[in-house]
């Protein structure tokens, strides 16, 4: 059996070099934070067996600081994402129903974290979670990719991420259009690998 062939990890520098990956625009980003809205989410995602999966949570400035996130759930398909703010609880309930539903896979990267937060805030195991960086390192590929790292191996192109919004307030009733582009993007660009992978490997 022949030893599986290593794969460097893109450099910052070399994906600096890349052309930009497509994002979605607020054309096709919806922000859900009603029941009404919620149940217009789940009758077009559940028409996916394959969903973009990330969370945010507001960030944490001390140590020993517990988070209480996730404050905003992010779902996906090819063409749309839905961004899910939890203070609703009917929203926050049928989010929970999302992702406790095994029959649907939700693909993203880094998710430990974000599961664990899940089952603390949610009361619900997420089902069928695919950790993108799980494929990646099964392909030879040692250290973990991220979205960064997968978008340029996969398609060339150098994903974009604002760092003033990753550190931004996600608890925030009123969220702003440059975090619901971070936020509906890292979603999708997951959504996104996920497909390709399917395609060539």
């Amino acid at each position: 059996m022949t030893p599986r062939e290593q794969h460097p990890t893109p450099s910052k520098d070399e994906i600096a070099l890349l052309e930009p990956f497509e994002r979605l625009g607020l054309d096709r980003i919806v922000l859900v934070n009603t029941a009404a809205q919620a149940r217009e989410a789940c009758a077009e995602l559940t028409d996916n067996a394959v969903w973009g999966f990330d969370t945010e949570s507001k960030p944490t400035f001390f140590k020993d600081q517990v988070s209480d996130g996730p404050h905003i759930v992010q779902l996906a398909t090819q063409q749309r994402a839905w961004v899910f703010q939890l203070h609703d609880p009917a929203c926050r309930d049928q989010v929970a129903a999302l992702l406790a539903d095994a029959r649907y896979t939700k693909a993203g990267f880094g998710l430990g974290d974000d599961t664990k937060r899940i089952v603390s805030k949610l009361n619900v195991e997420p089902a069928a979670v695919l950790e993108l960086n799980t494929l990646f390192r099964q392909r030879g590929y040692r250290k973990d990719m991220g979205v960064k790292g997968a978008v340029a191996v996969l398609f060339n192109r150098r994903f974009l991420k604002s760092k003033k919004a990753a550190t931004s307030n996600w608890a925030n009733p009123h969220l702003s259009e440059a975090q619901l582009v971070y936020a509906a993007n890292d979603a999708w660009a997951a959504g996104r690998v996920h497909q390709r992978i399917s395609e060539l490997w």
